[in-house]
């Protein structure tokens, strides 16, 4: 059965694999619009971009992710009670005890991010410091550490930046397709490299809502279960989380500066109100339905 421990190896290899397509995927690309340009700089451009980049995705993504969401470091006078309800799930947990960031909203929400547990980050909104009781808290902190502890934040960190640049770079494909494509001229090509560009304009067009998609299916619903599972283990008490998702659920404050991208990372949607905005939607979400995981957590036989 899938816990804290034994999730870890497989998230790893799931993100190597990940980093490996997203590079063929972009050189793939790259090919296709040198041939129908015939210009080999640009198959070079896409190569260093998707090796860049990928670099940047494992080394860099939890300082994105933080920017981002406009986290600011934590500073243990100002935010002692936090501290302390880091530094003594870490310990029981048996992880390095994370950096700690507080992000300038008053939606109840926080993340984790990190390539691993040595180099991890937590970060909690102010609305949850005001409006969450401690054991709530702890819920919550506890929830984000088994997101450390099984590598769920390798994945999500990386997927923030690969998926994005997928969608960047579907664009610059169809503009360049378009835009510099039909100003090309090759008299013996020009039927089937128009051809070729058209159809290089339909995948370019599609591929940003698919990059959306790609992030929603990087990061499973059952990661989100798993977590919350694995989070009362460490607290003994899983109406410390229950209650903290029932604050959440009727918590209609939005998150500034929320985006698709980072949607994913959060404990919950920071879309308040359009969760529900299609059937779409809700068909890619990565987030259970709240009412769903509270009634998972309130069926839980805790070991005590």
């Amino acid at each position: 059965m899938a816990n804290l421990y034994t999730q870890k190896d497989a998230n790893v290899r799931k993100t190597w694999l990940l980093m490996t397509v997203f590079l063929v995927f972009i050189v793939a690309l790259g090919w296709l619009l040198s041939y129908i340009l015939q210009s080999l700089v640009i198959l070079y451009v896409a190569i260093a971009l998707s090796l860049v980049m990928n670099f940047v995705a494992y080394w860099q993504s939890d300082k994105i992710a933080l920017a981002m969401s406009h986290a600011v470091l934590a500073k243990k006078f100002e935010h002692l009670e936090l501290f302390r309800i880091v530094e003594n799930l870490s310990i029981t947990s048996g992880l390095p005890v994370p950096r700690v960031y507080v992000i300038p909203s008053q939606q109840i929400n926080a993340f984790a991010t990190g390539r691993d547990a040595k180099h991890a980050a937590i970060a909690v909104t102010e609305g949850a410091l005001k409006k969450l009781h401690k054991t709530e808290l702890e819920g919550v902190i506890a929830h984000e550490l088994s997101h450390v502890g099984n590598r769920d934040i390798l994945i999500s960190s990386v997927v923030i930046v690969l998926a994005g640049l997928i969608a960047i770079m579907a664009d610059w494909f169809l503009r360049i397709s378009f835009f510099g494509g039909m100003g090309h001229r090759d008299n013996n090509r020009e039927g089937g490299g128009n051809t070729l560009i058209m159809v290089l304009g339909i995948v370019a067009a599609i591929l940003a809502p698919l990059a959306a998609t790609l992030i929603q299916l990087a990061v499973s619903r059952k990661r989100e279960y798993l977590a919350d599972q694995s989070g009362v283990l460490l607290t003994r008490y899983p109406d410390g989380l229950a209650n903290a998702l029932r604050k959440i659920a009727v918590d209609q404050q939005p998150l500034a500066g929320a985006s698709n991208a980072m949607a994913h990372l959060y404990l919950s949607n920071p879309f308040k109100g359009k969760q529900k905005a299609s059937w779409l939607s809700k068909l890619f979400s990565t987030h259970p339905q709240i009412e769903e995981r509270i009634k998972a957590l309130v069926e839980m036989n805790v070991p005590q």
